[in-house]
């Protein structure tokens, strides 16, 4: 399968983002105008960027509204986002808008950093309700998904095809999954190479109908014999050879040793595409969703929103700015530029008309699972993994039994 990238939009254009002056007047008026009396807004903006396209399309997309609204923008990546907030948060100064990665959502909407928006939102039933789910905190949206990935199974068309394997074989099963894998398991080639942590074995658990925490993050529920028995799978492919970790083939991620040939399939998300069109441009492969578990289909999903400071003074400009960076035409400028994938239902069709190899990671977004996003939980999640990358040597029960009293103390 060919990887195709869309041609990046004029640095020219990006350019037309307005340097703002700290102080600007107010917040906006209720469609992004000029606040009477005040002046124009200036509204800063902070990105986690991914690289330099990221950065001139969100630029690009910025100036086009500053340019149609009269107000002013300014766009800055990040070298480490969750540092900058927190001294933005503690000095008094954050930026208005900037991007909140699900997995740290809890504990800014805890500390009363983050401005609610969401009920300002029309059309919230546009985005996948997975995704809002991920930014709701004691039932209120607080912020919108710009985009999401899930993980699905990638499979080296190469090495399938070597090995006698065909169509009727991609696996849709548990037991599929370990047949092919030991199929696939030849020389250093090993049949599956997975990553070490809960944000890729997680999956695992949900198509066996288990998770770490309740619907509404109020019980921890690790040590349930689902999320045991779903990690003895994975544990049993590692010890019969057929499964193993990045570190374990000398690589650093799961694409890495996809693509140094190391792992005939590995799970990741559509960002292994831009990764292997840059780093092994010859290597040829097709996604495909994951098998189904016991109870069903599972996989994870990560996404991040446009957050805005609950200490703005631009936060009305600051909300129409979001639902013009959000809007379907901007997040398929988005997908062109840089890959990712829109949150908005109503993108999906024109998203695969564009890249229809995509459709196993679009699919998942009916039925992924969202990040833990309970406050307080950074250490104890650091923790879990680390019991993770020590299987088959420590066993699922030990794993989850553990995590499930560290958890419960910190959610107490």
């Amino acid at each position: 399968m060919q990887v195709r990238r869309s041609v990046l939009v004029s640095a020219a254009v990006a350019s037309m983002v307005t340097v703002a002056a700290c102080g600007g007047g107010g917040g906006g008026g209720g469609n992004g105008e000029p606040s009477g009396g005040e002046g124009p807004a200036s509204l800063q903006v902070l990105i986690a960027s991914s690289g330099d396209a990221e950065t001139n399309a969100v630029r690009t997309a910025a100036a086009a509204w500053a340019e149609e609204t009269g107000n002013s923008v300014t766009v800055n990546p990040a070298r480490d986002i969750n540092q900058e907030l927190g001294q933005g948060f503690a000095g008094g100064s954050p930026p208005d808008v900037f991007y909140i990665d699900g997995a740290r959502f809890g504990d800014y909407a805890r500390q009363g950093s983050l401005y609610a928006y969401g009920d300002q939102i029309e059309d919230t039933d546009d985005f996948y309700p997975n995704l809002l789910a991920t930014f709701t905190f004691d039932g209120e949206l607080y912020c919108l998904p710009k985009d999401f990935s899930t993980l699905a199974l990638i499979i080296n068309t190469e090495a399938w095809e070597a090995a006698g394997l065909g169509d009727g074989d991609v696996p849709t099963t548990w037991e599929d999954l370990q047949t092919v894998a030991g199929t696939l398991t030849e020389g250093r080639q090993v049949g599956l190479v997975v990553g070490d942590t809960i944000d890729r074995l997680g999956a695992f658990m949900v198509q066996n109908g288990g998770w770490l925490v309740n619907e509404d993050g109020t019980e921890v529920t690790a040590d349930t014999p689902e999320n045991v028995q779903a990690l003895q799978f994975v544990s049993d492919m590692l010890s019969e050879g057929t499964a193993a970790y990045p570190a374990q083939v000398d690589a650093g991620w799961g694409g890495e040793a996809f693509g140094l040939g190391a792992g005939a399939m590995t799970i990741e998300g559509n960002w292994i595409k831009g990764a292997l069109e840059n780093d092994f441009p010859d290597r040829q492969f097709i996604a495909v969703e994951l098998p189904e578990g016991p109870v069903g289909k599972g996989t994870l999903s990560f996404t991040q929103c446009y957050g805005i400071a609950q200490q703005s003074q631009n936060q009305a400009a600051a909300v129409e700015l979001v639902k013009f960076l959000t809007s379907q035409e901007q997040q398929l400028e988005a997908t062109r530029a840089f890959g990712v994938m829109p949150s908005r239902i109503s993108a999906t069709d024109g998203y695969l008309e564009e890249f229809p190899d995509d459709a196993a990671f679009v699919a998942g977004g009916e039925y992924g699972q969202g990040p833990v996003n309970v406050p307080g939980f950074t250490n104890v999640m650091a923790e879990l993994n680390n019991g993770i990358s020590q299987m088959p040597r420590t066993t699922p029960e030990q794993i989850l039994s553990t995590f499930q009293t560290n958890a419960e103390a910190a959610l107490g």
